[in-house]
């Protein structure tokens, strides 16, 4: 038995399903799985920046502190510590516990490990995201060239 040619029609029908499917499922899943990542990178980048901190302020002694705080919007109040032995740290879900700067320290670590395994998890995510774009798009590739088109051309740069 001889297999005939798809139409024009249903082979255009096809590509433009898979067309549909990578950019309205994929691509959206992807830029998702890409902002949650930065996302934690920039948590981890203040929870670091906190750290350097605490280490200047273990380093230098300081049993009083002067700075200025971010009220928002980018205005500051200067705030004067009379302890700074003792710090409230964010360790999430609205909790902020008093700690020494030496267990403040102690957390950041566990802590940026931690949302760095997550941030790895995510980058794997992304990667197999990516292939599943790259295999859809083959599978693009595959109609066009089966039905006689000579190429495909995505709406979109590929990954």
């Amino acid at each position: 038995m001889s297999q005939s040619k798809p139409s024009k029609a249903s082979v255009q029908e096809q590509i433009k399903k898979y067309d549909g499917f990578i950019n309205d499922r994929l691509r959206v899943d992807l830029q998702d799985t890409l902002d949650q990542r930065d996302a934690l990178y920039d948590k981890i980048s203040e929870y670091l920046k906190l750290k350097v901190q605490i280490e200047t302020i273990k380093a230098q002694g300081a049993q009083q502190l002067k700075t200025q705080v971010d009220i928002g919007c980018d205005f500051y109040v200067q705030a004067k510590v009379p302890d700074a032995s003792r710090i409230f740290v964010d360790i999430g879900y609205g909790f902020y516990p008093e700690l020494t700067l030496d267990e403040a320290i102690a957390f950041i670590d566990r802590y940026e490990k931690f949302m760095l395994r997550r941030a790895d998890k995510l980058t794997e995510q992304a990667a197999q995201i990516k292939a599943h774009i790259k295999l859809v798009l083959e599978a693009i590739q595959e109609v066009a060239a089966a039905a006689g088109e000579l190429s495909y051309k995505p709406d979109f740069f590929e990954p």
